[in-house]
């Protein structure tokens, strides 16, 4: 058999149903590679090894007595890394923090449908703390690095998760997104992920919100993360029943996108911009009718409403919200003086009043209204993940924290969050594949951007995709 490592779990299922490898040589094939990676990569930062080997025994004696994946799950034997934010029995999320250790958990919703279709559930992937950031380090566990250079972020917040897919660690996982958490770290780590349409699939389980929080909250959506876009539907026909499957395999020529890569109150770098318009053409030569667009949205006023809605979500798990009043006269000042700085924007968001939530609430409405038009003419919208690629890790003041594009602007950190927006605010699902290398020899993703509940549309143009321009490729790790 191949490297089973570079397998990707659609492969490894049939290899286990026919026998041909068991699913305790799979487990422990994982482990290893997440032993060998340790010290350069860090992506797995807690185990339960031996409970996962009792579980991959009892399939095996199943497959054994003439069982399969039909029978005993679609993920039968399939080994699994968790993104340490979601709850996993016997292995609570600790989101980066020591105080959350202890507590007793047991599965959260998305892992327990993993798990009841067979998975077997043995690690933990690295987060930023609270999963606040697109850098994945915290005191706890320290820092992941990307395997494609490890002197820079995989992302955050699903970075262990992506970094641990890239390096064939694990061959699906399950990340959560509410500021591209998906879909940043797939971008940077050249693998796949899908932010489903809001709602699609509980986040009950998941911290953050902090412990004890049973509401679904705004915005933040769990979805599936893979080698291959094939994984995902299967990933997601687990997570959400049979939405993954509603739309059957399309071919790629005659499929109708709009390739949305202007707005001026976003940036993208000119590296990234040769990758992504390089792509739109070999799109153009399969037959792909691509059709530049302008920005759906006023960016300013999407980043605005986003802004509202988003700050309020993340200051709720804030122990001291006098501190947060605090910071509103700085901010205010700042905001005064007519620089407007982020930061200064989403320190005044945090403590929004219910009266502003409204407005911006109404807001992302008629945003959504306008952005659906857009649908009855192309099957996806084609944009950027983000302004750069991985950049250096760095772990200073948010606020000090500059990004570096390749023609040397300086740009700012919150510049990550502008084209996951749209998808993000308005509840769109968002298909991210990697489309090639930048100049520097690092992975560029795009997002195929569908309808409200068009998931099945936006991972079927992604197979389509694969099929005709190639997918994943390894990073050389050794």
């Amino acid at each position: 058999m191949a490297d089973l490592n570079a397998l990707d779990a659609t492969a490894l299922l049939q290899a286990l149903d026919g026998r041909r490898i068991s699913a305790l040589e799979l487990l422990d094939a994982s482990v290893a590679r997440a032993h060998q990676l340790k010290d350069r990569i860090n992506a797995v930062v807690a185990e339960a090894v031996e409970p996962a080997r009792r579980r991959a025994r009892q399939i095996d004696e199943r497959r054994a007595n003439g069982e399969n994946s039909a029978t005993i799950g679609k993920l039968a034997g399939l080994p699994m890394t968790i993104k340490d934010c979601f709850d996993v029995d016997g292995m609570p999320a600790s989101a980066g923090l020591k105080s959350f250790l202890d507590r007793p958990a047991g599965d959260a919703a998305a892992v327990g449908h993993a798990r009841t279709e067979g998975a077997v559930i043995w690690g933990k992937t690295n987060v930023p703390v609270m999963a606040g950031d697109w850098q994945s380090y915290n005191d706890l566990y320290g820092a992941t690095s990307n395997p494609w250079d490890i002197e820079r972020t995989p992302g955050g917040s699903s970075g262990g998760a992506a970094a641990a897919l890239a390096t064939g660690i694990t061959p699906l996982e399950i990340g959560s997104d509410i500021g591209g958490s998906l879909r940043i770290p797939a971008s940077f780590c050249g693998v796949y992920a899908h932010k489903p349409t809001y709602g699609l699939v509980p986040l009950r389980g998941h911290v953050p919100p902090p412990p004890g929080i049973v509401a679904e909250p705004d915005l933040g959506v769990a979805g599936p993360m893979a080698r291959s876009a094939r994984d995902l539907r299967l990933l997601l026909s687990v997570l959400a029943g049979s939405v993954a499957s509603k739309a059957a395999p399309m071919a790629l020529a005659g499929v109708k996108v709009g390739l949305w890569l202007e707005e001026p109150a976003f940036i993208l770098d000119a590296d990234v911009r040769t990758v992504i318009e390089a792509f739109a053409a070999d799109l153009a030569s399969e037959g792909v009718a691509v059709e530049p667009i302008q920005s759906p949205v006023d960016g300013q006023h999407l980043l605005d409403t986003y802004r509202t809605l988003l700050m309020p979500i993340i200051a709720a798990g804030m122990p001291n919200r006098g501190t947060l009043e605090m910071m509103r006269g700085p901010a205010k000042l700042a905001m005064a003086l007519g620089g407007k700085p982020d930061w200064a924007r989403s320190v005044l968001a945090m403590t929004a009043t219910h009266h502003e939530w409204m407005i911006a609430n109404e807001a992302r409405v008629k945003m959504g209204h306008g952005v659906r038009r857009l649908f009855d003419k192309y099957e996806v919208i084609i944009a950027p993940v983000a302004p750069i690629t991985a950049f250096p890790h760095d772990h200073g003041p948010f606020n000090r924290r500059k990004l570096h594009c390749s023609d040397n602007r300086k740009i700012p950190y919150e510049a990550m969050v502008r084209w996951i927006a749209l998808a993000t605010a308005c509840g769109l699902p968002a298909t991210t594949i990697p489309i090639g290398l930048s100049n520097d020899g690092l992975p560029v993703g795009v997002q195929l951007i569908g309808p409200r509940g068009g998931d099945a549309k936006t991972l079927a143009v992604a197979e389509a995709i694969e099929d005709r321009l190639g997918g994943f490729r390894a990073p050389e790790m050794g």
